[in-house]
């Protein structure tokens, strides 16, 4: 299994933000372990990885987003419900300005989990089609010049 190069992980970072890339969250208990699968099993490569709560794998189109306990894209909802593996995973959709299409959403009458969570890895906010499925909100880390 190589290893990206910075090149290579900057073309993935900007063809993620364009959606040209599947993102796709799963929760995860343990994330080194979840590492180790997917990599060894599967073939992903690690794209980033925030301490032990966090990492970002790739695979072709698909880039999966593993949040263990203590991430932000994990945390308990404002009603006390856990996201836990198996029925919290969901499609993340990149936006360039969250609140802006927060407040559009808002005015549409669209259903919202959350507040806006923050990480090393963004911003989000988590709202409901009409069916009740999860939709992830995600607005990547402003970069600094």
């Amino acid at each position: 299994m190589a290893t990206p190069s910075a090149a290579e992980l900057e073309q993935r970072a900007k063809a993620v933000q364009r959606n040209e890339v599947v993102t796709v969250r799963y929760q995860i208990p343990d994330v080194e372990r979840a590492i180790e699968f997917y990599t060894k099993q599967l073939g992903f490569t690690v794209e980033m990885k925030a301490g032990a709560a966090f990492a970002a794998l790739g695979l072709g189109n698909l880039r999966l987003i593993l949040s263990g306990p203590g991430s932000s894209g994990a945390r308990p909802m404002p009603d006390g419900r856990k996201q836990e593996p198996g029925g919290w995973n969901r499609i993340l959709v990149y936006v360039d300005d969250l609140e802006g299409r927060i407040k559009t959403l808002k005015a549409a009458g669209v259903v919202f989990r959350n507040a806006i969570e923050s990480g090393p890895g963004g911003s989000q906010i988590m709202i409901e089609d009409p069916d009740g499925n999860p939709i992830e909100l995600h607005q990547a880390p402003r970069q600094t010049p």
